[in-house]
């Protein structure tokens, strides 16, 4: 039996329920059913369109966005999703900050609102660096059901380790 490392940490009788759903291969079934159908954005441009409509939404007066790409590299590399990186250059005597955000190409076939939930996570280091109470305010603010989507996207996350492709 494979290890569940996206969800080892929640509590046992949550882990025992998906347990089951994977014993009775029927991980997928459930995902399915909740998120039936992947988004249509699947190229830089719309991801970088769809990133700032949330942007503009939520965090207008945030610093300003520069760079926003599916990137392949990105889980294999540092362990994450997504990715916010901001660069400071002297530019002739003047401070020049660029922002980008990188999500996973992972997320080019998954369901709308997971591709809406690592976007939210990397808009919301925008304003707070740190995972902590304010991250998370500003995270739920953006998408009240971040926590359940991002509940949901580990269970993506162990069907795909364990199963392969959903959609």
């Amino acid at each position: 039996m494979k290890p569940l490392t996206y969800i080892e940490h929640y509590p046992h009788a949550l882990l025992q329920q998906i347990q089951r759903l994977i014993d009775e291969e029927k991980l997928g079934v459930y995902l399915l059913k909740k998120y039936p159908t992947t988004h249509a954005i699947s190229g830089d441009k719309a991801l970088y369109a769809y990133v700032m409509e949330l942007r503009a939404e939520f965090l207008r007066k945030s610093e300003p966005i520069t760079k926003v790409l599916y990137d392949g590299k990105i889980s294999d590399i540092n362990d994450a999703l997504g990715l916010h990186r901001t660069t400071i250059k002297n530019h002739g005597g003047r401070l020049r900050s660029k922002s980008e955000i990188r999500v996973a190409t992972l997320f080019k076939n998954a369901p709308e609102p997971f591709l809406k939930m690592i976007c939210v996570h990397e808009l919301s280091h925008l304003k707070v660096k740190e995972h902590n109470k304010a991250f998370y305010a500003l995270c739920e603010n953006m998408e009240p059901s971040y926590h359940q989507l991002e509940f949901d996207v580990r269970l993506y996350l162990t069907h795909l380790d364990l199963f392969g492709k959903l959609y």
